[in-house]
C-alpha cells in the first residue's frame, strides 16, 4: 500500500483487503510487526503511520470525503482513527486478502493488545478485537444521534 496514494473509497481511506491495526505506542506497533514476520508475512508489505501521519490522513479525507460517505460508518470510521492517532496510537496496516490471514492477525492483535483492529472488506468493516473493559459497543445510526461531528461533538 503507498501512504501517498491511499486506497480509498468516496474520498476517505478505505484499504480494502487489509487489516487496520492501532497500537497505544510505537514499540507496541513495532512488536506486533516483528511478531508478523516471525508468523510469515511480508514486513515489506506493511504499512506504518504514525499518530501524526493519521491524524494528516484523516483531516485530509474529512475536508475531501464525498457525500455518498456519509451515507454508511466511512466517516465514522476515518473519526474514530483520528481519535485513535490524537491519544497518540500508531497504526499498522497489514495486507489480509482471505480469511486465513485475516484470522492469524487478529489473534495477534489480541496477543499484542492491539487498541483496535479493523479489517476492511468490499462491503463491510469487521472488528477484530474486543473492546476494553467498560466500554460498550453500539449500534450506529445517524437516526440515534450518534454520529459525531469534526470536533468529536454528536452530530445534528
Amino acid at each position: 500500500m503507498d501512504k501517498s496514494h491511499p486506497p480509498e473509497s468516496f474520498g476517505v481511506f478505505s484499504p480494502v483487503g487489509h487489516t487496520v491495526l492501532a497500537f497505544r505506542s510505537a514499540a507496541g506497533m513495532e512488536a506486533a510487526a516483528a511478531a508478523l514476520g516471525l508468523a510469515g508475512f511480508d514486513v515489506e508489505a506493511l504499512t506504518r503511520y504514525t499518530p501524526q501521519e493519521m491524524v494528516a490522513q484523516a483531516d485530509a479525507d474529512l475536508r475531501n470525503a464525498s457525500p455518498m460517505a456519509s451515507l454508511g460508518q466511512d466517516l465514522n470510521l476515518v473519526k474514530a482513527h483520528r481519535d485513535l492517532a490524537r491519544s497518540g496510537c500508531s497504526f499498522l496496516v497489514v495486507p489480509t486478502p482471505d480469511e486465513e490471514r485475516a484470522r492469524r492477525v487478529a489473534d495477534l492483535a489480541a496477543a499484542t493488545g492491539a487498541a483496535a483492529a479493523r479489517r476492511y472488506g468490499r462491503f463491510l468493516v469487521e472488528e477484530l478485537v474486543d473492546r476494553t473493559a467498560g466500554e460498550v459497543q453500539s449500534f450506529e445510526s445517524p437516526a440515534r444521534g450518534l454520529d459525531v461531528d469534526d470536533e468529536g461533538k454528536a452530530a445534528s
